[in-house]
């Protein structure tokens, strides 16, 4: 499958002693794919939290689409991430007993989708 590459986290390996990586899906708005396509996108300072149940990513930077008007979201937003429920219990485990972090580090392209690689320390 083809894969583009969108964003990196140009931090993340400097900061971080990589584990083991996990691609995510990622919820967006139809704004939100516009600006991506454009390139307007921002990863550092992301991280990603269990809440509820699931995955958020919390602070990645999609600017607002310049044409969006009033169906653009929030730059700042927290936006849920798509694992299955084996994955969520995986990471669940390894963040609260072992205290490992996840971190973002590639935003891309996987067909017509966008995908968010993950890695755990």
């Amino acid at each position: 499958m083809d894969i583009k590459l969108i964003a990196k986290n140009p931090t993340a390996y400097h900061n971080y002693d990589i584990i083991d990586i996990l691609e995510a899906g990622i919820v967006l708005s139809g704004t939100e794919i516009k600006s991506i396509r454009a390139g307007k996108v921002n990863l550092k300072d992301t991280y990603a939290m269990l809440k509820n149940g699931e995955v958020f990513v919390v602070g990645m930077h999609i600017s607002p689409y310049e044409h969006g008007n009033i169906f653009n979201k929030d730059p700042l937003r927290d936006r849920k991430l798509l694992l299955n429920k084996r994955e969520i219990n995986k990471l669940f485990g390894l963040i609260k007993q072992k205290d490992y972090s996840l971190v973002p580090i590639k935003l891309y392209f996987k067909g017509s989708f966008v995908k968010l690689e993950l890695r755990y320390w």
